[in-house]
């Protein structure tokens, strides 16, 4: 998987490049908005694998960062992750109408950062795919847990459980890679199209409503200080 690095810190860039390349990733740096610009141009890719993610430092030194955001959308619809120490709500709304489909506060966790470059590709290749996508028709079986993500409905060991639809779109996000934390701010994102702080009570509520409908408080982990996961519920094996 191709990724485009905008960070003109050395030392920063080749820090990330290294744990980035561990987990397969294949990291072009780009040291200024141009030059990232430049990378993304469709010549310059011409016979190459598209970039899966963007992660875009904002302090950059031609030009800020947020530009560099509204000039990537003109261009390509590569997902976009923002990568900064701006950690107010007015700059991750700001980013988030520009076109960033996340945005991470530095110091992040690693292993959060990788979840989140995972979540963004893995929402524009579903974007890219037919409706008919595999699983769909047949439903995305998990253990106990089945979704019809056509129909968007859920159901437990055959019975089918009745979900309001910002439960539904929580449930399928988490299932889309069981056993992976989602972060507390890309749920926000991803299910309430917002990144307004007050959601975050909002998401508790749901969660809590999601284990009770399913009968299984155990199927969303809470992960503190980070977000949420699902655990696949094991099958019966009979009685």
């Amino acid at each position: 998987m191709r990724l485009l690095l905008v960070e003109d810190d050395d030392h920063v860039a080749a820090a990330l490049s290294a744990v980035l390349a561990k987990h397969g990733f294949a990291v072009v740096h780009a040291r200024s908005g141009e030059e990232a610009l430049q990378a993304l141009l469709p010549a310059a890719n011409a016979g190459k694998e598209p970039f899966a993610v963007v992660l875009l430092d904002l302090g950059l030194p031609d030009q800020d960062g947020f530009q560099v955001c509204g000039k990537i959308r003109k261009i390509t619809t590569t997902p976009v992750i923002m990568v900064t120490a701006r950690a107010d709500v007015r700059s991750r709304i700001h980013g988030l109408n520009l076109g960033a489909d996340d945005y991470v506060v530095k110091p992040y966790d690693t292993g959060e950062l990788l979840a989140r470059i995972h979540a963004v590709s893995r929402r524009k290749a579903g974007a890219e795919e037919p409706a008919a996508a595999e699983g769909a028709e047949d439903g995305r079986r998990l253990g106990r847990l089945t979704l019809e993500l056509l129909t968007r409905r859920v159901s437990v060991d055959g019975g089918v459980v009745q979900l309001t639809r910002k439960e539904f779109d929580l449930l399928a996000l988490l299932a889309q890679r069981p056993g992976v934390v989602f972060g507390r701010e890309q749920i926000i994102s991803e299910v309430w199209r917002t990144s307004w702080e007050g959601t975050g009570r909002t998401l508790e509520v749901h969660v809590a409503s999601l284990r009770a409908k399913l009968g299984m408080p155990a199927v969303i982990e809470t992960v503190r200080g980070v977000g949420y996961r699902l655990v696949v519920p094991a099958a019966h094996e009979g009685p």
